[in-house]
């Protein structure tokens, strides 16, 4: 890397197309045909649970493994047989990878050193990249005597330090305890944005993912089952699969039936803004925020109140669904009480009953 492209991010650069990626391993299918486009200085989240394929495809785009079809593409070039190291981007593993021998200055400029950049341009360069993950305090010190916060910034600073025109990020808060994961995804965002660094983010965490990601996409099963903002995925969920996953509490899934142009769930009307399309059978989805106890509505059975200081999260059981109610407030049942739920009409969700898509 020459010393013009270390002193600043690059503007414009950073573009990412995955094209019809499919990883096997022997008989199974990891990846089915995934197709990505990730804009130049975005921060992109890859979400999805455990065995979904994020972290295959995050590794394919790095170049640490082959895919068996399809194509990576940086900036319009084919990079899919190039190595990790001509592909110019750097990666944060969850374990944070540090060298436990070396002090946190040599851990971060060990990057630079590997291309040969002159010793004074190492220096300023560590000195700046630990400067802005605040550990500029800890360089003589060795990974053993940090913190696990402190382990991740380093792991950080070091990817940082030789300013790559990709981050990748294989889930790098997971280990920290939870006040200091809200605290570091903050920073975390801020620093990109300061940066200005393509980012792509893995993770499990739906709340994570929602809070800190322009876009992202939903991974299930090995494939991407929707793509967009937060905002948009959270609002019209593509699928129950993605209902399901989104949003904390998740979307409430009730089977439902459409009959003479009215929706019924457990044989009770349900006022909706809208036609709800073809008979049949149905799943409708409602966010625990747009459920109420009502007068009168679906009959429910209060099973658990849970108080969580500015909430509170009511479980009811209502048609053989179990449906969780959240207010900011905590309402006057008990648990055993008999009640009634009601939905507003504007956040019913209606999802294919065979398929499970969205209607």
């Amino acid at each position: 890397m020459d010393s013009a492209s270390a002193a600043s991010p690059r503007t414009g650069v950073g573009a990412v197309r995955l094209e019809h990626i499919v990883k096997r391993h022997g008989s199974f299918t990891a990846l089915h045909g995934i197709d990505l486009d990730v804009r130049p200085g975005e921060f992109f989240a890859l979400l999805g649970p455990s065995g979904s394929g994020k972290t295959t495809t995050l590794r394919i785009l790095a170049g640490l493994e082959p895919a068996d079809d399809g194509r990576v593409l940086m900036d319009d070039v084919d990079v899919t047989s190039r190595e990790p190291g001509e592909r110019d981007v750097a990666m944060v593993f969850q374990s944070y990878a540090l060298y436990p021998h070396m002090t946190v200055a040599e851990n971060i400029g060990f990057p630079l050193r590997m291309i040969g950049t002159p010793r004074e341009e190492t220096a300023r360069a560590v000195r700046d990249a630990a400067a802005k993950v605040h550990i500029d305090h800890l360089l003589d010190r060795r990974p053993g005597q940090l913190s696990g916060g402190q382990q991740q910034r380093c792991a950080l600073a070091r990817a940082i330090v030789r300013k790559p025109r990709l981050f990748l990020l294989d889930e790098p808060l997971s280990n920290l305890d939870a006040k200091l994961r809200l605290e570091t995804r903050v920073e975390l965002r801020k620093l990109q944005r300061s940066l200005g660094v393509t980012t792509v983010y893995v993770t499990h965490d739906q709340e994570e993912a929602m809070t800190i990601a322009d876009r992202l996409a939903v991974f299930m099963d090995g494939r991407i089952v929707q793509t967009g903002t937060p905002d948009e995925v959270f609002a019209r969920p593509a699928s129950v699969a993605v209902a399901g996953f989104i949003g904390s509490p998740p979307m409430n899934l009730m089977q439902g039936e459409v009959r003479n142009g009215a929706l019924a769930i457990a044989g009770v009307p349900v006022a909706l803004d809208r036609p709800p399309g073809a008979e049949g059978r149905v799943v409708v989805g409602v966010r625990p925020g747009a459920v109420q106890l009502a007068p009168a509505g679906v009959p429910a059975r209060v099973e658990l109140v849970e108080s969580l200081g500015d909430m509170t999260i009511v479980d009811v059981s209502a048609g053989g669904h179990a449906i969780k109610l959240r207010t900011p407030i905590r309402p006057p049942v008990r648990e055993g009480d008999g009640v009634h739920v009601a939905f507003s009409p504007n956040a019913v969700h209606l999802f294919d009953a065979s398929t499970g898509l969205r209607r």
